[in-house]
């Protein structure tokens, strides 16, 4: 019993590695964020250049930060934290951004979410989507603040923002996606699996 469960908690951790290794290599190719802009890959537009509203420099949505949210508060005790702020260390190294901050910034939310996992069962998906679009605005605005107390050059208000909108926007993609295609759902209130151990 042990075993099967285990197994199926490493499946879905290499998965979700496998998913986030394969979106960070795609925002390393010279292609800009996801093939929409240039200031996530590494190319910063720094405050006060010539940036406008095109569709050639808007950043793409966080998909990796919807994916380990929506994983989160489906089945916490398939994504440990360790997995989460390695995985989000290594890509601050490889993106260029400081090294932790914004890995420790999802590691919190993370565990904000994790915590409140009972609660979080009892809540239709509007109510979640809710909770975690008001997450997400905290997180954008904290990692903001912090590069700003360091005097860090960051992008435009104006495209961060964009940003968080578009990652709130296809939050309910990624919820779906993870539901219809990987399996992944909350459970229900005192639900057990196929072996009695309890979800």
């Amino acid at each position: 019993m042990v075993d099967q469960r285990q197994t199926q908690r490493l499946m879905y951790i290499a998965l979700f590695l496998g998913l986030a290794a394969l979106m960070t290599f795609y925002r390393l190719l010279p292609l800009g964020s996801y093939g929409l802009s240039q200031d996530m890959a590494g190319q910063d537009v720094i405050a006060g250049s010539d940036a406008g509203f095109t569709l050639a420099n808007l950043p793409a949505p966080d998909f990796l930060l919807c994916l380990t949210l929506a994983w989160v508060v489906r089945r916490p005790d398939l994504l440990p934290a360790p997995v989460i702020v390695g995985y989000f260390f290594i890509e601050d190294i490889l993106l260029l951004r400081p090294p932790g901050l914004w890995a420790l910034i999802i590691l919190m939310a993370s565990e904000y979410l994790r915590s409140r996992t009972e609660q979080l069962r009892g809540y239709g998906f509007w109510l979640e989507y809710l909770l975690v679009a008001g997450l997400l605005l905290v997180m954008f605005l904290a990692n903001r603040a912090m590069l700003a107390i360091v005097m860090v050059p960051q992008v435009p208000l104006g495209l961060s923002l964009a940003q968080f909108l578009g990652t709130v926007a296809v939050y309910p993609v990624v919820v779906a996606v993870s539901h219809f295609v990987f399996g992944l759902r909350k459970p229900a209130t005192g639900e057990v699996d196929a072996l009695g151990q309890r979800l």
